[in-house]
């Protein structure tokens, strides 16, 4: 009887662990948002000169995302920011290693672009180690109880991953013009391309580079039951059109309520007493040289709003329609790869020094006299030193592939990464990690045009080139 008594629990002991190991490996995800609106006051960037803030249109957010396959979680973490310094990102992963198991090469965070919000970039987006300040402390702060709650909310849940194609928002802004009509850049000279060419004009001649139309997602819900989070990144560098000194998430935020209030429906139909929320997250895909301008037929001005929501809103339908064809599945094996390769800095020649130090001498002629601005950028970039090292990210979700860079990536980089990506479903963000400036192609550093100033792009000419096969690299070891 004793000997029997003994076997049973054995095996009540034996049932357990292999009850408690099946569920610790099952695949669960969970999401959640933190606020991370400036005060009013504070300035907004992206243009040349910030001004401050004089209202919040719409709050901004740090949206979070956490994958576990009981083995390895990865976190994904989207921000309402034009960008942010490598320094918010490294905090903001050291406060989420200290308060998960998630290490930090295993946590993925990116800007949006928006340009109608306040700077984590700091004063100075070029000093490797800078002290945060109190917008970037906040910011790091809330991203980490983000991921937090995130993985609080984790739950068993099945993945499925999509594309659709929505080319009639994107166009390329780099444009060749007719000889003898290109206007001379702010040191002088002539570009063989310009962005943002006057729209409609009759000397256009053709884009200096592709598109990208797709629109590659993730979904994440309870299996069989309501969605839980949809990742998505599209490569459109924001749409614009705010108004006047109002803080805004642009076309990312518009799409991510539309996203969810399309999915309503299918959430009230599975009600639960407590659901945790649906977070919709877009990225900003490779669109360093994209943006929704029709350069050819140019459209009619539109009030403030109006076209960031009829683009949000017209992306949002045809993503969940694509949803309906999923295929979804329980098992997804997760990894990443993270690294920092040696990049040089690009630095004034001798005849850029000549002309910053004469411009900066004889003094600004207004306040937004682009060639004194550059000047000053000229100037800060000689002190720099040669190099510095650039983070890169790769992360796997089964046959899914996401590379990250920290720059605005023009498009036909993107293009490359899915096309010689070991991976058949692969796609890049931007803005991750940092902010480094423009990334031509070597190719588009010969055309010249706002995109490959030095000033506007920072790093070696073939920096490309080197991040990429970098990429390549990391996207081949996570599918081993």
């Amino acid at each position: 009887m004793k000997m029997l008594t003994q076997c049973l629990t054995v095996f009540v002991l034996l049932s357990l662990m292999v009850t408690t190991t099946k569920a610790a490996e099952t695949f669960q995800a969970g999401a959640a948002t933190s606020n991370i609106t400036p005060a009013i006051g504070q300035e907004i960037i992206g243009g040349f000169v910030p001004y401050p803030s004089k209202h919040v249109h719409d709050e901004l957010h740090a949206r979070c995302l956490v994958l576990d396959d009981g083995k390895t979680k990865l976190a994904f973490v989207v921000c309402d920011l034009l960008g942010l310094h490598r320094i918010v990102s490294t905090e903001a992963r050291r406060l989420i290693q200290e308060n998960t198991d998630i290490p930090p090469e295993c946590v993925m965070i990116s800007a949006t672009h928006t340009h109608s919000a306040s700077s984590a970039m700091g004063q100075n987006r070029l000093n490797p180690a800078p002290e945060l300040d109190d917008y970037q402390r906040f910011v790091a702060k809330r991203i980490a109880d983000g991921v937090v709650r995130a993985l609080n909310n984790c739950r068993p849940a099945e993945l499925a991953y999509g594309t659709v194609d929505v080319p009639e928002h994107v166009f390329n802004r780099r444009w060749h013009m007719r000889p003898g009509t290109m206007p001379e850049n702010p040191f002088g000279g002539i570009d063989l391309v310009k962005m943002n060419p006057p729209a409609g004009s009759p000397n256009l001649v053709e884009p200096a580079g592709p598109i990208d139309p797709t629109v590659s997602f993730i979904v994440v819900r309870e299996p069989n039951g309501p969605t839980i989070s949809v990742f998505s990144a599209y490569s459109l560098h924001y749409v614009g059109g705010e108004g006047p000194a109002h803080v805004s998430a642009d076309y990312y935020g518009y799409f991510c309520e539309h996203l969810k209030h399309l999915l309503e429906s299918d959430r009230t139909q599975n009600p639960q007493v407590d659901q945790a929320p649906f977070v919709a997250m877009l990225a900003n895909g490779t669109s360093g040289d994209i943006n929704n301008i029709n350069f050819k037929t140019p459209r009619p001005a539109k009030k403030p709003y109006e076209q960031m929501r009829y683009v949000a809103e017209d992306v949002a339908s045809k993503v969940h329609a694509a949803m309906a064809g999923l295929k979804y599945k329980t098992e997804h094996s997760l990894s990443a790869r993270y690294r920092e390769p040696v990049i040089a800095w690009r630095r004034p020649n001798a005849e850029q020094t000549k002309w910053f130090e004469a411009t900066l001498t004889a003094g600004p002629k207004s306040k937004s006299d682009i060639s004194y601005i550059y000047a000053q950028r000229f100037q800060r970039m000689a002190e720099y030193p040669e190099t510095t090292t650039v983070p890169l990210q790769v992360l796997r979700i089964g046959d899914v592939c996401i590379g990250t860079m920290p720059c605005e990536v023009l498009v036909e980089i993107g293009l490359e990464f899915k096309r010689r990506s070991p991976l058949p479903n692969s796609f890049m963000v931007e803005l991750a990690h940092g902010y480094f400036g423009y990334l031509p192609t070597p190719r588009q550093h010969q055309l010249g045009g706002y995109e490959t100033w030095l000033g506007t792009n920072r790093l070696e000419i073939n920096a490309s080139d080197k991040l990429l096969d970098q990429l390549i690299e990391m996207a081949a070891e996570v599918t081993k």
